[in-house]
Parts: C-alpha cells; structure tokens; sequence
C-alpha cells in the first residue's frame, strides 16, 4: 500500500506492507531500498517480511531527487548491461544523499512507522540493501532507544576512514545486528569488514558480521542480474532470526 510522508525537504512516498494474516498490532520495522529504488521486488521483500508477522515501511529515501515512478530503472536489470546504465542512473543520487540529509529524514521515518495503524508500542526493527544499510545502521545508533535489531545486506561504506562512517556511532546502539556482507565486494571488502566486527565488538554489542561465498554485490535483488537465490534465502533466514528474536522475545 502506498503512502505519504511529511519529511524534511518535502513529501516522501513509501511503502507499507501488512500481514496476509492475523490480528495486530504488529511490531514495525523499516525497510530500506537499494539505489534502484522502490519497486515490485522492493514490494515483494516486504511483503515477505510483513507475513512473518510485522508492519513493514520502506520509504522512498530519494524523494527530494523525484517520484517514484520518475527514479524508476529504465533499463532491464536482468542483464549486466541494463543493471551497469542503471547504476550510472542511480548511484549519483547515493552521493547526495549525507549523512546531514539521511538523519533528519530517519527520525521522520521512525516518526511514520510509530504512527501506522496496526503498529505495536515497542520496539521496532530495521533492515537495509547495498546503500540501505548504512541507513538501517544510522537509524539504529540515532534512536537506540526503539531500535532493538538491525540487519545490513550486501552493504557498502559501512565502516570507512570517515569521520562520519556508520560504524563510527555503533556505542550509541543498542540493537543486535546482523550482517550478511557480499563477497569480494570493492564497496565493503576484507578490512572493512573487519573493521566494522572490531566496532560491534568494542560496543558490546551482539552481532553477526560474515561474508555470504560466492555472493555478488546486490545478491538479493531478483529483479538484477546480481541476484544469487541461496544467498538471498540465507539472508532471509537470518533477518527473520533476528527480528523475530529481537521483536517478538
């Protein structure tokens, strides 16, 4: 179901996704897309999640660059080709969105989940996909007083030299995590994330930081040509152990 979201720099479309069945309330958790947006397989990832029992926002994080249907991928991700024109698209917009942007507008995202109809008080949950999960990580150390797990898949910059890396506020959460690292990826590799698993250490926080063999970079997506099905499936697995441990325990 869409919706509309009052954010900082304007009105941000997203998605909700509801349990199939059953009664509520639910516990919330945010999804957040990769750099190509919100679409079908955006829909379908939540819809998953929402059926183990939750309310599942997923906003259009690039609302001050368009509508969805105007950032929508043109070309046909299933190829190399069409996946590399869409990148060339979309990654500028990743760039301009800053940490300066990204944390007022996460307190409006955490603002519209609390307010859904259906939404258990409590704790919630989070989720994010290539750039999403640096968003999902800065969501759960800016409001570690709601965001009891988080989860980042084939992520990129989580843990960087940056002033403002992710990884840099992980003593401010109080989540667990779990993260499901692409393999030889340029945008998250060996050190960082061994740099990332020092952090959660040195936090005290409960963790799950592994590398997914064999997995491309944006391993999840179906509707790309990265998408590598039994590494999607593991990820799913360890989301729902996660969220369900953290949100239903």
């Amino acid at each position: 179901m869409p919706i509309e979201i009052p954010a900082v720099d304007g009105i941000a479309e997203a998605l909700v996704a509801r349990p199939s069945t059953g009664t509520g309330p639910f516990p919330g958790v945010i999804l957040y897309m990769d750099a190509f947006g919100l679409r079908p397989r955006i829909q379908e990832m939540a819809q998953r999640i929402a059926d183990w029992g939750y309310v599942v926002l997923a906003p259009n994080v690039f609302y001050r660059e368009g509508k969805v249907a105007e950032l929508a991928p043109a070309a046909d991700m299933t190829t190399q080709e069409g996946r590399e024109a869409a990148g060339k698209a979309a990654f500028p917009r990743v760039g301009r969105l800053t940490p300066d942007k990204a944390l007022p507008d996460i307190d409006a995202w955490v603002a519209a989940l609390a307010n859904l109809d259906g939404v258990a008080a409590g704790p919630i949950g989070t989720t994010g996909y290539c750039m999403g999960a640096r968003l999902a990580v800065r969501t759960a150390t800016a409001h570690p007083e709601v965001v009891a797990g988080c989860g980042g898949f084939h992520g990129g910059g989580l843990a960087t030299d940056a002033p403002d890396s992710p990884h840099a506020k992980l003593a401010d959460s109080r989540a667990r995590f779990v993260f499901g690292h692409a393999d030889h990826d340029h945008s998250m590799g060996p050190d960082a994330v061994a740099r990332l698993g020092e952090a959660l250490a040195a936090a005290g926080l409960e963790a799950s930081n592994e590398i997914y063999a064999g997995a491309p970079h944006g391993y999840t997506m179906a509707d790309t040509s990265a998408f590598h099905p039994e590494a999607t499936e593991r990820h799913f697995r360890e989301l729902r152990a996660l969220l369900d441990g953290t949100l239903k325990g």
